[in-house]
């Protein structure tokens, strides 16, 4: 009888430690459909297979923690928020529980998102045939958010600055996969006060 391999752990990262400077207010706070816009986000990752789920916190991370606090989540502080992106990335990486085989890393600001990216991402995944690094893309574009095999966990640790996995994509395309998904908002983070509300007029006009 042959014998069935385990599938991979895959654990998610969201990360929601910025000080939204381009929105003006905390935008992760911001309510869309009843919720504050980190609480959308993260439903979607708690909906898909990745598990354990962390969130990394630093900007108003006491108000934040409270906005989450029904949720199966585990919490990381990033008490070096104002350096960036890279420093949220680095304080979630390293806090990952042993045995995990990958990480879907998520943006806070990403509500469009959904489960069903989440597990494709997942599904594409496949160490043994090269695939360890696994984005969507959309009408040719690459998104977010990004699943990154356990082998470039010390690598995404080295990056600085405001900026995510960008330069690690650029230099391993071999062990780069793209997953085409049917939906732009694998490219839509809402980073200023013009990008929200495009967003909600367009699911105002898909509502209707």
């Amino acid at each position: 009888m042959a014998v069935t391999a385990d599938p991979p752990r895959i654990a998610a990262l969201v990360l929601a430690a910025g000080q939204s400077r381009r929105m003006g207010t905390n935008k992760l706070l911001i309510d869309l459909d009843d919720r504050p816009m980190i609480a959308c986000v993260l439903d979607a990752v708690l909906a898909s297979r990745a598990a354990p789920v962390l969130v990394v916190t630093g900007h108003q991370n006491a108000t934040l923690r409270t906005a989450l606090a029904s949720r199966d989540v585990a919490f990381v502080t990033n008490p070096n928020f104002t350096q960036g992106l890279s420093s949220s990335l680095r304080a979630g990486i390293a806090a990952l529980p042993g045995g995990i085989d990958g990480v879907v890393v998520c943006l806070g600001d990403m509500p469009a998102v959904d489960a069903a990216i989440i597990d494709a991402l997942i599904a594409a995944f496949d160490p043994t045939n090269g695939a360890e690094i696994i984005a969507p893309s959309h009408g040719g574009q690459r998104g977010n958010p990004v699943l990154w095999g356990r082998r470039f966990f010390a690598a995404l640790m080295q990056i600085s600055g405001d900026q995510g996995g960008k330069p690690l994509l650029a230099a391993h395309p071999q062990s780069c996969r793209l997953v085409a998904v049917d939906r732009p908002g694998v490219l839509l983070d809402l980073d200023t006060p013009e990008a929200l509300a495009r967003y909600r007029d367009e699911t105002t006009r898909q509502d209707r």
